[in-house]
């Protein structure tokens, strides 16, 4: 008796803990909503939690910029790579974004130190995914012999293991940073 009741127990939890749409017996395990993004229309779309892979393509992306690996840098670019600067540069295309590192590089000699990293999804209204990896990251800039700290904030659209576009955020750290 006892093996009966411990097995209808164990089936209760089991069906308790998936989750299933309508009235069908096709079992959906719902994705973690995590917050909400807004359409430039005003269009609230729920966020939810994206793929790791993701993370695992900015991680590279900042290893290739820190190494100055320009082959891995163009590899990882889309075909319709755009970037924003915090000053609202726009850089759009891989060779333009290439040479843009080229120059930056040898002026700034700039070493990234990502902190936090979170993908996350988004559906339009048209259906398409859009999946997107927004990144902490501290950054040392040395111009001249003097550092200069910063912390960023990215977010980078990645569409076909492809960094598409990323928009720049980012402040002067204080002394005591």
């Amino acid at each position: 008796m006892k093996k009966i009741i411990l097995s209808l127990i164990a089936v209760s939890l089991i069906i308790s803990c998936v989750n299933v749409e309508g009235n069908s017996n096709t079992v959906v395990e719902k994705q973690s909503k995590i917050g909400y993004d807004f359409s430039d229309e005003g269009e609230k779309r729920d966020l939810v939690a994206g793929s790791i892979e993701n993370i695992t393509i900015w991680e590279n992306y900042i290893k290739a910029h820190n190494e100055r690996d320009f082959d891995a840098i163009r590899a990882l670019d889309s075909d319709t790579f755009k970037a924003r600067g915090p000053q609202g540069q726009l850089v759009e295309g891989i060779d333009n974004h290439i040479e843009f590192l080229s120059q930056w590089f040898d002026q700034n000699s700039p070493k990234w130190k990502i902190k936090y990293t979170i993908a996350n999804d988004v559906e339009t209204k048209d259906g398409e995914l859009m999946q997107w990896v927004t990144v902490g990251h501290d950054l040392t800039l040395t111009a001249e012999g003097k550092e200069v700290k910063l912390s960023q904030v990215i977010d980078a659209l990645i569409s076909d293991g492809k960094i598409q576009e990323f928009y720049v955020h980012e402040r002067v750290k204080g002394e005591n940073e």
